[in-house]
Order: structure tokens, then sequence, then C-alpha cells
């Protein structure tokens, strides 16, 4: 049988890319009674507690973990590795230093640092609770095509599947995107980051903290036990220098580059670099399409938003498709995708250009400009209602 005689299989929907973005989509359409498919390229490798940890991890918010509590996935994630932060602290010079903490909002905790893989697994081992979710994997996408109202996507193994809408949660460099024909704006920053996993002498820690330096931010994140995420941010040439290093050079240079404050008794483990880069989609929808996630928007990791700004996204287009839904509308149509995108859009783009100033702010070496910087830094310091609308905002409950 030619593939023209394929008979697709038929869903509401389909989501390309299965990984956090995507899967958390997958679950809260389901529940809201959509049948769904889910296509990933790759299967993620099973958990157990002897692994490294991985090199990418994420700055999981509150407002994040409310949602992934929302979706069944919460309990199991932590049944696995995650590291609760307490605390955020910011500075350039010593002295001048803005800090946050829990007790200031009278929380438990900001936030989670979580291995990426197990937030994907998490939501994953929920699929099993849904008769409505088929999972896909591993298969790639060969072609997309329309039929009346409706987008086929044709698979490497044969088969194909038409769906009313079409989901793109696919990366960065988005097929779903690409092929819907909607275009981006954005830059390549000068600079690169480099993710360095260390073992230190001291025990768990449960503040992340950034220092601000000429040549770009030196941070740490808190990982399960005595283990730490370090990021290095600097010229893209340094940065590949560093890469080529062995684990033992590269401790050294670390100890000649971080703050004081950073254990000294550490071992590197594990060490991966990516480009810096901001990209924005112009629309977040099109016919039976629409955008999510990294998508439709990449940011400058500095406030470590990425995927807290993705799960936004996903709160919003469940939240769109749910009311179209108990008003009988035709959810997979353009009034309820441009309402998803009215909740995203500026919002995002508000976040993404604070970033951008941010990251100019303090690249920049005039003398005054430093001493405003400075001054600013120490007076957010002091307790205040301001102070706390912005933790609150950093939790991602305003």
């Amino acid at each position: 049988m030619s593939e023209s005689q394929v008979k697709p299989v038929s869903k509401d929907v389909v989501i390309l890319g299965g990984g956090m973005v995507g899967a958390a989509t997958a679950i809260g359409l389901a529940q809201l009674g959509l049948n769904i498919a889910v296509i990933e390229a790759f299967e993620p490798e099973p958990y157990n507690d002897k692994q490294e940890i991985d090199i990418r991890v994420s700055a999981v918010s509150v407002a994040s973990e409310n949602l992934l509590e929302r979706l069944g996935a919460l309990a199991g994630l932590s049944q696995m590795r995650r590291a609760a932060y307490l605390g955020l602290e910011t500075w350039e010079l010593e002295g001048f230093i803005t800090q946050f903490h829990a007790d200031q909002v009278g929380v438990t905790h900001l936030g989670h640092i979580v291995e990426n893989r197990l937030i994907q697994l998490s939501l994953w081992e929920q699929f099993k609770q849904y008769d409505n979710i088929e999972l896909l994997s591993p298969v790639r996408v060969e072609r997309f095509s329309r039929h009346d109202d409706a987008v086929v996507v044709h698979l490497n193994n044969a088969t194909c599947i038409e769906a009313k809408l079409l989901v793109g949660a696919d990366g960065a460099n988005s097929q779903v995107r690409q092929w819907a024909g909607i275009g981006l704006t954005g830059w390549d920053y000068a600079q690169s980051a480099m993710l360095i996993n260390i073992k230190t002498a001291q025990g768990q820690q449960d503040v992340t903290w950034q220092q601000f330096t000429p040549n770009g931010p030196r941070s740490l994140l808190p990982l399960p036990g005595n283990h730490a995420s370090l990021v290095w941010y600097d010229d893209a040439n340094r940065i590949a220098q560093l890469s080529l290093m062995s684990e033992k050079a590269l401790g050294e240079q670390i100890k000649r580059h971080f703050p004081a404050r950073l254990d000294r008794d550490f071992e590197v483990l594990q060490k991966g670099s990516f480009k810096l880069t901001r990209r924005h989609a112009q629309t977040y929808y099109s016919d039976n399409v629409v955008i999510l996630g990294d998508a439709a928007h990449t940011i400058n990791p500095l406030a470590g938003q990425g995927v807290n700004i993705g799960f936004k996204d996903v709160e919003a287009i469940i939240s769109s498709v749910s009311s179209s839904l108990s008003k009988g509308e035709a959810w997979w149509e353009e009034g309820t995708l441009k309402a998803y995108e009215k909740l995203r859009y500026q919002d995002n783009q508000l976040m993404m250009t604070a970033m951008d100033l941010f990251y100019a702010g303090f690249s920049n070496e005039l003398l005054p400009l430093k001493v405003m910087r400075n001054a600013a830094l120490k007076i957010a310091n002091i307790d205040s209602p301001i102070k706390k609308h912005v933790l609150m905002y950093a939790m991602g409950l305003k």
C-alpha cells in the first residue's frame, strides 16, 4: 500500500515533542477529555539512583510545581532526585548584595533544582493513567500535510495521524514552526555558557547564587547531596577553550575565577556548553497549529526562567482550550489560539526584554553605571513590599 493510501489515525490533538513542555501539555489536554497523540524522537533513559546527575537541570518554580501536581507528576518526581532552594542571592561587588529567602514570604521553599530528564520521566509515567494519550516513540516526522480542516502528520514508520490541532513543542529548531511558516526575530549573544557538575566536601546547599563579573556571571545551583551545578558565562571562544580542558585543569580555572564562597574542595564530574541565543516567534499560532515553549521563544538563561515560562505556556493553552470547550466553541480554531497568544506573548516579551536589559546593564564597565547598579542591588536588599512582589514573581505566583 502506498503512502497516499495509508488511512490516517484520527486524534483531536497531535503534539510533536514529548519533552517537559510537550508532555505536560498532553496530560493537561487529556484531562479535558481530548484524544492526544505525542510524537517523540528520543526516549529518556530510565531512572535509577546510581546514575550520575544529568548536566541539564532546571530551576522549577513553585508555580511550575503546582502545575506538575495538578498533572499528577509531582509525587513521582518527589521519589526521584531534586534539591530544594530556599534562597536566591546576586551581587557584583562584595558588600552590595541582594538576598531573597523563602522566609520573607512565608513559604517552605522557592523551588527545586531538578534534572530535565526526571521531569520528563515523571510526566511520561502519568501517560499510563490516560487511555486517551498515545505515545509514539522513538519515531520521527517525515512531513506534514493538510486534509480538510485538519493537519496530517506523516511518520517514518509508515503511519500518519490526522488531528484538528497540531502542537509544536519540539524545541528551538521546531519543525512545526518552520512548516507553518511562522517567522522569528532574535539574535545570538556574544557569550556562551558552560554547565559544570561538581562534587563538594560541603553538604547539600539550599541557596542558588550568582555573581556578575566583567566577563559574565558565575552561578551555583544546588543539587542533591554534596553536588552542585556551576554555570560559567563568558566569551564564546573562552568557553570553547574551557571545554577542551581536562576536569582537573578546569577545576583550577574554576578556583581562579569563581567567588571565594564556592567550596574550594570540589571535584569536576561533568561539563557541557551551549551558545546563548534569543529567539521569539512572530506569532504563536497558524491555521490548526500552535507553538509553545522553546518552539515559540528562547530566553537568556540568566534568571533560570526558561522551563517556567514554558510551563506558563502550558497553563495558558489548557485554559484557552478549556474555555472554548465549555462554551461549545471550536477549540482548535483561531479564536482559541489567539486567546492563548494574548495570554502569553506580551508576558514572554516582557521577561525576555528584562533579561536583555539585565544582561546589558551588567556587561557595561562604565564607572558611573557600575556604581549605580551596585547601589541598586544594595537598595533592593532592603525588606519592602516591592522586594516581596519581585520574589513572588520569581516563584511564578504573580
